[in-house]
């Protein structure tokens, strides 16, 4: 799809995810079920976006981003698809629609109220957290220009937190996002720390299968 891909004039075809997108992020996508089938098939189509949203129960959370289709990576005799998306734009859900197979909604798409950029010193520390964050995970990941305009955005991607993830995305100040990433970069840090450390000994007492991994614990 083109960097013109429109947003709906109407309402937005809704994914609810396990996931949270970013603007300006990628994400794959396998397409299996009949609905999404239907309503990805629409968007290449129409060169449209949809909104990608974190499912919670029986429900979706308020916020979420839309997402337009890149490139469709390979396609299934059954209509299964795969997919590469991308984030584009934040929104809120003002009301949600179920007339078709697939959940629409009435949105509001919005943008950072503060303009204030985050401090060098943040920026800074945030980048050398990022960088030794992905050492540790063994990440093959390249760290984000300093001078990014939504570079919170970028190095929030590392997170497998969703509860925090969506925090960030709901967030409206790039400074105030800058800070809360910085100090979450220095919680998972810690967390890896910890659990390499007790993979150390627990190899060393033979005991390396049965070692949990520590970094989604709280």
């Amino acid at each position: 799809m083109s960097n013109n891909t429109r947003m709906p004039e109407g309402p937005l075809p809704l994914f609810p995810l396990e996931v949270v997108l970013f603007p300006n992020t990628t994400l794959p996508l396998h397409i299996f079920e009949e609905r999404y089938k239907e309503m990805i098939n629409e968007c290449i189509a129409e060169d449209r976006a949809f909104g990608v949203v974190l499912s919670r129960g029986n429900g979706v959370l308020r916020t979420g981003s839309t997402a337009t289709v890149e490139q469709v990576v390979q396609r299934f005799e059954d209509g299964r698809m795969v997919i590469i998306t991308f984030g584009r734009q934040r929104f809120e859900i003002l009301a949600i629609q179920t007339d078709r197979s697939f959940f629409q909604a009435e949105v509001q798409y919005f943008e950072d109220d503060d303009l204030e950029p985050a401090s060098s010193q943040t920026i800074l520390l945030a980048l050398e957290r990022f960088e030794e964050l992905a050492r540790l995970m063994e990440e093959e990941t390249e760290t984000p220009e300093a001078d990014h305009p939504e570079l919170s955005f970028q190095l929030a991607q590392i997170s497998p937190d969703l509860n925090f993830r969506q925090t960030i995305l709901q967030i409206r100040s790039e400074a105030d996002r800058m800070e809360q990433v910085c100090e979450h970069l220095a919680v998972l840090l810690e967390r890896h720390k910890v659990g390499k450390e007790v993979r150390k000994i627990a190899r060393r007492n033979g005991h390396s299968k049965h070692v949990p991994d520590v970094t989604g614990l709280d």
